[in-house]
């Protein structure tokens, strides 16, 4: 199986957003949750409206580690957040999916739209992780927030180490 890599062009992570806006409101979400949190797509799709309406911070046990993790919404995904669950129910969940696969489609579909083959779930962390080290460049908080062993395997699951490399290639 190809790994999937972070979209490091913030152009065109708006571009995949507007895209799947234009398509589905819960897809665009979906994708906006997984871009500000940094969650898991696991993690994202068994929340339900009440966990996030109304609220500043997200708190869940993750699927993966079985740690518990909380952390303030951002601003903008906040007020998305808002206008998105106006109308629904508490005990309704956040992103309703039939199937375990879908996120995964819908995510490598609206890629292919742009030109990119490596994306899938995980592209939504990946994403998350590589550019807040673009804006902060500490690599420790990121491997904290993501609940990575090693500063190392963090670095290397955002891309920055192959984005690295290829620059000394290049040069």
């Amino acid at each position: 199986m190809n790994s999937v890599q972070p979209i490091r062009d913030m152009e065109l992570v708006n571009d995949i957003a507007d895209y799947l806006k234009g398509r589905s409101e819960r897809d665009y979400m979906m994708f906006l949750f997984g871009i500000y949190s940094g969650l898991r797509i696991s993690d994202i799709l068994k929340l339900r409206v009440r966990d996030v309406k109304g609220k500043d911070r997200i708190t869940l046990r993750e699927k993966k580690t079985g740690k518990e993790r909380s952390f303030p919404i951002n601003a903008a995904l906040k007020s998305k957040i808002k206008k998105y669950v106006a109308d629904k129910e508490g005990y309704v969940y956040l992103f309703r999916s039939r199937q375990g696969k879908q996120a995964y489609n819908i995510i490598r579909k609206a890629g292919e739209e742009f030109g990119l083959y490596q994306l899938g779930t995980h592209t939504l962390r990946k994403t998350f992780g590589y550019h807040l080290y673009r804006q902060t460049k500490d690599a420790v908080t990121i491997q904290k927030i993501l609940n990575h062993a090693s500063v190392e395997i963090t670095m290397r699951y955002i891309g920055v180490t192959q984005d690295t490399m290829d620059a000394a290639m290049d040069k």
